[in-house]
C-alpha cells in the first residue's frame, strides 16, 4: 500500500464541483492500493501516517506527528499511484489493486483512521476528483508497506 503524503497548510477535495473534505493543517494523503494488499498494511501504512515526524516542534525540527498536534488528515484515494512507469511512454496499471478490493482496504484505512484519530476527511473512491492543496515547506514523502514485511 502506498501513501504518498504531503503537509499542507489547507487542503480539499471536490466531486462534481462539491467540497467533499477539507482540511486546515495537516496531511493530505494519496493512497494507492496494490495487488496483494491487505488489512494488515493498511493498518501499517496507518500508524506510520500517524506517527511520521513532519511537523516542526520548538526547535523548528520535523519531531513531531499528526498524534502529536492533532491536526487534520485527508485522505483521498488514486488509483494510478501503482502503476508501473519504467518502460515505454504509457503507464501500466497491473500493479493496483482490482477496484473492489483497493475499495474495500481504502475504506478499512478510512475506517480505523477515524476511530483513531480526531479529525479526517476522505475523497470518494473511484470518482473524479479535485484536489486542492497548499503545500507546507514543500514536505512530501512516499511511503509504502508490503506484503508480509513489519
Amino acid at each position: 500500500m502506498i501513501g504518498l503524503l504531503q503537509r499542507v497548510l489547507r487542503a480539499s477535495v471536490e466531486v462534481d464541483d462539491e467540497v467533499i473534505g477539507r482540511i486546515d493543517h495537516g496531511l493530505l494523503v494519496l493512497i494507492g492500493v496494490q495487488r496483494g494488499d491487505t488489512r494488515a498494511e493498511a493498518d501499517r501504512l496507518l500508524d506510520r501516517l500517524l506517527g511520521y515526524r513532519v511537523f516542526a516542534d520548538a526547535e523548528d525540527r520535523m519531531n513531531l506527528s499528526l498524534r502529536d498536534i492533532g491536526a487534520g488528515l485527508l485522505l483521498v484515494p488514486q488509483f494510478t499511484l501503482p502503476a508501473d512507469t519504467r518502460k515505454g511512454m504509457r503507464p501500466s496499471f497491473t500493479p493496483a489493486a482490482p477496484p473492489q478490493e483497493g475499495q474495500a482496504l481504502f475504506d478499512h484505512l478510512v475506517g480505523r483512521a477515524r476511530t483513531l484519530h480526531p479529525v479526517v476527511a476522505t475523497g470518494v473512491f473511484g470518482a473524479q476528483m479535485r484536489v486542492s492543496l497548499v503545500n507546507d515547506g514543500p514536505v512530501t514523502f512516499w511511503l509504502q508497506t508490503f506484503p508480509g514485511r513489519p
